[in-house]
């Protein structure tokens, strides 16, 4: 099990053992968090409710890593479980690149949770996957998420229209990427900032 490091979290891939933490975290910021999420597909069971279902999400996260298509991280912050952020569609060929999205328990926004969990990814991402891309997609109205990468001053890249359906409207989303080359340059002063 990869688990990574920063100044203040620990990312580490969520297991079953999760489920009531996950729950009580979800179920607290139901409607802080799903305003900015796809809407669960009818008839599926809720991950947020059903433990075997949460068990379920958790092997599919493990496969995705066994073939390198993607990488879910638990954000633990003091022992505790403050959110997540998932590296997904990791792609090898000629694209060598992936998508980030990311969420925090409401009681813990504002604090740069997310900003170093972001940067330890990164690390991950450029130094030991060597992906050559990373992307964020934001909702344009979606300031906190947006201040995350302002913080982190990675480049926006413009506006997909109608880019994914979140909470059962299809949103136009602000593209952000950071690509190996800015991570070379930009890799001490990130991780001097928001890491060590």
């Amino acid at each position: 099990m990869t688990a990574l490091f920063g100044r203040r979290v620990l990312l580490r891939p969520l297991t079953a053992n999760d489920f009531s933490s996950w729950r009580e975290v979800r179920r607290r910021n139901v409607d802080w968090l799903t305003q900015w999420e796809p809407s669960r597909v009818p008839g599926q069971p809720d991950v947020v409710e059903d433990r075997d279902a949460f068990a379920v999400r958790c092997t599919a996260r493990q496969r995705e890593r066994q073939l390198g298509t993607g990488y879910g991280f638990g954000i633990f912050v003091d022992g505790e479980l403050g959110g997540e952020v998932n590296l997904s569609s990791v792609q090898r060929g000629p694209f060598q690149s992936a998508y980030v999205g990311y969420w925090i328990d409401e009681k813990h926004a504002g604090n740069g949770y997310i900003p170093e969990a972001l940067v330890v990814l990164l690390r991950f991402v450029f130094d030991d996957l060597k992906l050559h891309r990373m992307q964020i997609a934001i909702i344009p109205r979606n300031a906190n998420s947006r201040r995350v990468v302002d913080k982190l001053k990675l480049r926006e890249e413009g506006v997909a229209l109608r880019y994914l359906e979140i909470n059962g409207i299809w949103e136009d989303h602000v593209r952000y990427a950071i690509t190996a080359e800015e991570w070379e340059d930009r890799r001490d002063e990130l991780i001097g900032e928001w890491v060590d």
